[in-house]
């Protein structure tokens, strides 16, 4: 792992404004991010795990393109949540479209056959379970409690939460979604990052933008500022140079001494990086981040604690 850096803020060079919110792609998000798993799997130690995330998130693209247009919240509900800053679609506490659990069958049909055993007795466990007990599943993940009894189930029950919630978002638009007075949390669903992205916008380049482990949405926050307790000050970036990473620098981990938190930070001018996929393949990272002393500000769903 490299020593410490500081990163300066970087102005933006553009008079426009970027965007505060950029709402998923339902037709390419999960695709993309399949591309990126198998890509990453190319000689890397955790091939086989990638390669199984890859059929995962293919499912899950499977699922949104066939998934009904979801029923909105009414228009005074969308007005109020824009008039007060508050998340449209709450994780917490949004109703779900039952159909998020046929979204749910369909990913374990599409991903039994490329799982291995220990991962199919669990898909055929979990499709064995009723609806109140795969919804009570689904409490635990968009509370984030991701520990305990059936913990290797609730990856593939975050993945169709994941299919809805990304439905939502995209059907919902930029424009029914205003920035919340806690910048650190999804302004479309309340839920928490998985990671940032340093991206390009129009003629602006070097932008921030938080990653929703959720729903998929991207929010402005400007750097460098840590996204868990807004802190200025202490922050710095970590990233590893060696193993199984083929673009140095293309992940980072921004730690915050105010809060001793971090989250992974991904830069798009390195390459085709993906904030779910590349998180989830520089694990090695998490550890010697972990071992420093810092604890991760926000999960990936796709990841088993632990595990």
């Amino acid at each position: 792992m490299s020593a410490t850096t500081q990163t300066p803020i970087i102005p933006i060079k553009s008079s426009s404004e970027p965007p505060h919110v950029i709402t998923p792609d339902a037709a390419t998000v999960f695709a993309t991010r399949a591309e990126r798993f198998d890509q990453l799997a190319a000689g890397h130690t955790l091939s086989d795990w990638l390669h199984f995330l890859a059929a995962i998130t293919r499912a899950q693209h499977q699922a949104l393109q066939v998934l009904p247009p979801l029923a909105l919240p009414a228009a005074a509900t969308l007005a109020l949540a824009r008039e007060h800053r508050m998340p449209p679609l709450p994780a917490q506490s949004w109703p779900r479209d039952p159909l998020w659990r046929k979204s749910l069958l369909q990913i374990i049909t599409g991903i039994s056959d490329a799982a291995p055993e220990q991962a199919r007795q669990d898909l055929a466990r979990l499709a064995g379970y009723d609806a109140e007990r795969i919804e009570a599943l689904a409490e635990r993940v968009l509370h984030t409690e991701l520990y305990g009894d059936d913990a290797a189930l609730l990856p593939y029950v975050a993945a169709a939460l994941q299919v809805l919630w990304t439905a939502g978002a995209a059907r919902l638009g930029v424009a029914e979604i205003a920035a919340l007075d806690v910048p650190g949390v999804c302004p479309c669903c309340g839920f928490l990052p998985v990671a940032s992205v340093v991206r390009r916008v129009g003629e602006t380049s070097n932008l921030r933008y938080l990653h929703c482990a959720l729903c998929n949405t991207e929010w402005n926050l400007v750097r460098v500022k840590c996204s868990s307790c807004d802190a200025t000050e202490g922050i710095s970036y970590r990233h590893l140079e060696s193993g199984d990473i083929k673009m140095v620098g293309a992940v980072r981990a921004e730690t915050c001494e105010a809060c001793k938190s971090y989250l992974k930070i991904v830069y798009t001018e390195k390459g085709p990086v993906d904030p779910v996929a590349d998180d989830l393949a520089t694990l090695a990272l998490d550890i010697l981040v972990d071992e420093a002393g810092y604890a991760r500000s926000g999960p990936n769903l796709l990841l088993v604690p632990g595990g």
